[in-house]
């Protein structure tokens, strides 16, 4: 498969994961927040396994890749999913969607710890301007300036465990398929949080079964089948392909999504320093992520 074309798929499926933000949002006020992510996160989980099962994909692992498994599904399933979940039930999904807006600058971050990348000036400056972009954001607000958001900074939390996720899966095993990476994660990852959700919500299966709004239950397979499941799967696999810095760059357009859904469907009101924080965050990717240094490196070699 051609760039072209996984950059297109990883395109969509951040602007599923933008939409989902909102969706997610409505499911963690309709249901017992972590009962219902690990109900969402296994039938993305087994969906994913039916997907491999027809290509014919599923295969046991290794010891080491069992490790890998355990560890990125502690992270990206397991931290990501409650931190966001409960996050989402404690701040506006605008608010949400734009400090999610920051995973590729967390990732790059994590990249010069754990990877060695280049720490340059540049990066620094992309740093420094992403986090005072969520400063304004959680500190500031659509409503003037406040306390801080306990559920500002659970999203945030989740922003932090899903770039080390990233970086897990971008050392995993160049043996173990991406796509069969993110279905041993979710089903894991569920269980992890079927785990939590018996200690938190005694009365979270209860939330489930008692739900009969139609529309309620469609968006959770959407958001389990389409966002979930196979934005999981291609994006996972497009990390193994094209590497976890030009994968996470397309991340900067998750924000507008989750901010357009969230005017659309919730009529939730964005205000100056959400606009603000929301363009210091954009700042920052571009530079701290390398898309700058790059695309500068490439018209160097052009003049050359």
């Amino acid at each position: 498969m051609g760039k072209t074309k996984i950059y297109l798929i990883i395109f969509l499926v951040v602007a599923a994961w933008g939409f989902n933000v909102t969706a997610t949002k409505i499911l963690v006020t309709n249901f017992m927040p972590v009962t219902m992510t690990a109900a969402r996160i296994f039938v993305a989980g087994v969906f994913v396994f039916i997907f491999l099962a027809l290509m014919k994909r599923i295969r046991r692992l290794t010891k080491r890749e069992w490790r890998t498994v355990i560890i990125a599904s502690l992270f990206s399933v397991v931290g990501h999913q409650y931190f966001l979940s409960v996050g989402l039930t404690e701040t506006t999904a605008s608010n949400g969607g734009m400090i999610l807006g920051t995973v590729p600058l967390m990732t790059a971050i994590m990249a010069v710890i754990f990877l060695g990348n280049r720490l340059t000036l540049v990066r620094v400056v992309g740093f420094l301007l992403g986090l005072i972009g969520v400063s304004f954001i959680v500190i500031v607000g659509s409503e003037g300036l406040s306390e801080v958001s306990i559920g500002d900074i659970h999203v945030f939390l989740s922003v932090l465990a899903q770039a080390i996720s990233f970086i897990i899966i971008a050392k995993a095993s160049p043996t173990l398929d991406p796509r069969l990476l993110t279905g041993y994660m979710l089903i894991i990852g569920s269980i992890g949080l079927f785990g939590i959700g018996l200690c938190l919500e005694p009365n979270g299966l209860d939330s489930l079964l008692g739900q009969s709004n139609i529309g309620i239950w469609a968006i959770f397979l959407a958001s389990a089948v389409i966002a979930t499941a196979l934005g999981h799967m291609f994006y996972n696999d497009s990390i193994g392909k094209v590497g976890p810095a030009a994968t996470a760059i397309f991340l900067n357009l998750n924000p507008f999504f989750a901010l357009i859904s969230a005017v659309l469907f919730l009529g939730e009101v964005i205000g100056f320093a959400q606009v603000l924080g929301f363009i210091l965050i954009l700042a920052g990717v571009f530079l701290g992520s390398g898309a700058y240094e790059e695309i500068r490196r490439k018209r160097r070699l052009k003049q050359v």
